[in-house]
């Protein structure tokens, strides 16, 4: 054992000096408050009077008029009957009694002791003595304020945050930093074979991390190391794994924690809370800071804040862009932030020189799926003939954590059905609990209710089949999941850019289920909720997004920046917003009326296809190329994944 272990082994502890003052207090009340002074062995009235009358007595002494103090002369000490009466002393505190007994009326037995030793002709002695515990008294004066010292102390040790750096949340030191700082020799340690793919991302931050480990190596070119980088991405995508990798793989101290944390309720905390962190990150410099989801305190700053809600926060973004770039220097001091809302972060904190570095982590694509999918199936007891390839395929749109949670999920589902190994069907029916949710087989639907639902649904399957730009579809299905009656899957290219043709392909796809319902029962019902909504949105992209009208012409109405949101006009007339209306609503009846013709073509087809969705519940590709034959134009199956459309009541 190290010396530094032995030092640490006997740590002082504050307890010990309420231990030892108790301590104190008791030895002083046994010893000198009266209870060690009375002792002797515990007797009987009648027994004592016994003793007295045979002359064996020298002493009684009556202490606080309820007990009596029995001495024995020294022929009766020698007595075999008083042999044992004598107690032994633990310290010689002087004379110690023989005996001792309590009696009730001190003047009945006051008469009842002094006509004895008349009537015998005693010498005994009759000695009254009151004692007082002074040690005793003052512990129980003292007790209510012990009390209350100790309930304040244990409200104040309940209102502090934590014992971190600086001291926490103190309620004294509430203008510290929260931050955490890493220790990789206590924490678990993620490194960069631990994120897969974002093969662009981690070559940005392993700079990082290289900078730090051999700064020698840039600084000899006349390199400056940035002094931030900007983790921007939708949810899930693996930001903050990025960032645990950075913490694994530096050598150098990393501080963590939320944007939220510099929020609270007392004015100015803030502020100083981003003094103190950056002053923890000078003194053990060079050292990262990491800041997760950095638009809690980082939007932009209003320029007429009448309310005053928002002084506070707009104080504590002052002063982290004084930090990250002010007037003084930082040196060696690099700051990771990350957050999905980039549109809303202030410009002066997304200039160069305070986060030189936006890092773009988007939704991981089929090959990087598949490296994804390798890292979380490691723990799993998968079966041998499992194919990551397909299963990236089957996840279009999947982010890093939806891919965790489908492995996960797909582990349950196995142990649920007692398996020794996860199959591939574990993982199938793991994305369609994740995309579609749960399946409710006793849901109660009447027989025209369910009917209604199997047309729908092979009305979709119908157009998406016949159409060369819309999804091929994989599977459908009637069982209730979820919100929803039905379910379809299909099959979508991942596409970089999409044309005017495929969208209108999409949309048209879309609109088949209430097409089939108008065609077979020639009335609609609200089943359509969700694709209405979708194409409605397609449509107004199409007219307002991309300029892929022709009416409207070569104009967007998208605003990166978000500001638009706020406000309170819109940003074309009132000619323009009717035309907009009626080209969107040209656009989705179009395609609406394209549907209803396609249908009542093949409507012996439809009616064929929805029979055996009725009789089966669930349909598969097989079923519509055996009803419609070989699709004409076939999607190439390294592009192709899983897409669902969900129908609500």
């Amino acid at each position: 054992m190290s010396k530094d272990k032995k030092q640490n082994k006997f740590k002082f502890n504050a307890y010990w000096v309420y231990g030892i003052v108790i301590g104190v207090f008791l030895i002083f009340n046994i010893f000198f408050g009266g209870i060690g002074a009375t002792g002797g062995t515990t007797t009987t009235p009648s027994k004592f009077f016994t003793f007295l009358r045979d002359g064996d007595v020298k002493k009684v002494e009556i202490v606080n008029k309820r007990e009596a103090l029995v001495y024995l002369n020294d022929n009766a000490s020698k007595k075999e009957i008083h042999r044992k009466s004598l107690p032994q002393q633990f310290l010689p505190l002087g004379a110690v009694p023989n005996y001792s007994f309590e009696f009730g009326d001190v003047q009945l037995f006051q008469k009842q002791l002094e006509d004895t030793i008349n009537e015998e002709n005693l010498n005994t002695e009759l000695n009254f003595r009151t004692e007082t515990n002074a040690f005793g008294d003052i512990l129980i004066s003292i007790i209510p304020f012990i009390v209350i010292i100790a309930v304040w102390i244990f409200i104040m040790r309940r209102m502090s945050g934590g014992t971190g750096p600086g001291g926490g949340g103190q309620i004294f030191n509430i203008g510290k930093s929260k931050a955490k700082l890493f220790d990789e020799k206590l924490e678990t340690k993620t490194t960069f074979e631990d994120v897969a793919g974002l093969e662009g991302a981690k070559e940005e931050v392993q700079e990082i991390v290289d900078f730090l480990k051999n700064p020698e190596k840039y600084t000899a070119l006349g390199g400056k190391i940035p002094k931030g980088a900007l983790l921007v991405g939708p949810p899930g995508t693996g930001k903050t794994l990025l960032a645990k990798a950075v913490a694994g793989e530096a050598k150098a101290p990393f501080f963590s924690l939320s944007g939220s944390d510099f929020v609270e309720m007392f004015v100015g905390v803030g502020a100083s809370r981003v003094r103190d962190l950056f002053k923890q990150a000078k003194d053990k410099s060079p050292a990262i800071i990491f800041i997760d989801e950095i638009d809690a305190i980082g939007r932009a700053r209003g320029k007429s804040n009448f309310s005053g809600s928002n002084d506070e926060r707009e104080n504590t973004l002052n002063q982290l862009l004084t930090e990250m770039d002010g007037f003084g220097s930082n040196t060696n001091v690099i700051v990771l932030a990350a957050t999905n809302r980039a549109d809303v972060l202030d410009k002066a904190l997304m200039r160069a020189g305070r986060f030189d570095r936006q890092i773009y982590v988007d939704l991981p694509d089929i090959r990087e799926r598949k490296e994804i999918f390798e890292v979380h199936l490691k723990p799993l007891k998968k079966a041998k003939d499992l194919d990551t390839d397909f299963l990236s395929k089957q996840t279009p749109g999947f982010s890093g954590a939806d891919i965790a949670n489908v492995c996960n999920e797909a582990a349950l589902i196995a142990a649920r059905n007692n398996k020794k190994a996860v199959e591939k069907q574990d993982f199938l029916d793991a994305v369609d609990r994740i995309i579609g949710g749960l399946e409710k087989k006793n849901k109660i639907i009447t027989p025209e209710d369910k009917r209604a639902v199997a047309f729908h649904e092979a009305g979709h399957a119908t157009v998406s089949w016949m159409l060369e730009h819309a999804a091929p579809l994989v599977k459908v299905t009637i069982v209730p999941r979820g919100r929803s009656l039905g379910a379809a899957w299909y099959l979508p290219e991942e596409r970089l850019i999409v044309r005017p043709e495929q969208m209108l392909d999409e949309m048209c796809a879309a609109l088949g289920g209430r097409a089939a319902e108008k065609v077979i029962f020639d009335k609609v019902s609200t089943g359509a909720l969700s694709d209405l909504e979708k194409v409605t949105k397609q449509a107004r992209a199409m007219v307002t997004v991309y300029g892929l009208s022709d009416k409207v012409g070569n104009l967007t109405y998208y605003d990166s920046s978000g500001q638009n949101e706020y406000g309170f006009t819109k940003p074309y007339s009132e000619q323009t917003a009717e035309l907009i209306d009626k080209e969107i609503s040209d656009i989705i009846e179009k395609q609406y009326q394209r549907a209803v013709e396609l249908l009542k073509k093949h409507k012996d087809k439809l009616v064929e296809l929805a029979e055996v969705l009725l009789k089966d519940e669930v349909i598969f590709k097989d079923n519509l190329e055996t009803i419609f034959g070989k699709r004409p134009f076939e999607v190439s199956e390294t592009e192709i994944s899983t897409e669902q459309s969900q129908e609500e009541e």
